[in-house]
């Protein structure tokens, strides 16, 4: 594992935690988010969920890196989720580019550990 794949890693980490517990706990803005995207509250907290738990499988990835990449396809496919949940209700460029950052970053991460999805299939 590369220091950029650690760093790279770390941020992921650090986003993820604070974003999917601010969504478990009913941030407003969060709230306010889920409801310009027209979806209901309780998938807020389910994406909160899903974000916490990559995050775990990321920190997972410190001790056994094949898991960093098998992460970053979960984060990566809630990204793209979330890009689309973006571009149906036509949000601004501002609003959905955000997710666009992240999948990049973790295709990056996936991409840097993609050895151990092959060395667990």
């Amino acid at each position: 594992m590369t220091v950029l794949s650690i760093v790279l890693q770390s941020l992921l980490i650090a986003y993820y935690v604070f974003s999917g517990s601010a969504k478990i706990a009913g941030a407003k803005y969060w709230v306010d988010v889920f409801n310009g995207l027209k979806l209901p509250q309780w998938f807020r907290v389910i994406t909160g969920l899903v974000q916490l738990a990559g995050a775990a499988v990321l920190i997972i990835g410190y001790w056994y890196a094949e898991a960093v990449a098998w992460g970053g396809i979960w984060l990566g496919i809630t990204m793209l989720v979330a890009f689309f949940a973006h571009i149906r209700v036509k949000d601004s460029f501002g609003k959905t580019v955000q997710p666009v950052v992240f999948l990049a970053l973790i295709v990056v991460v996936t991409l840097m550990n993609a050895d151990g999805i092959m060395n667990l299939l």
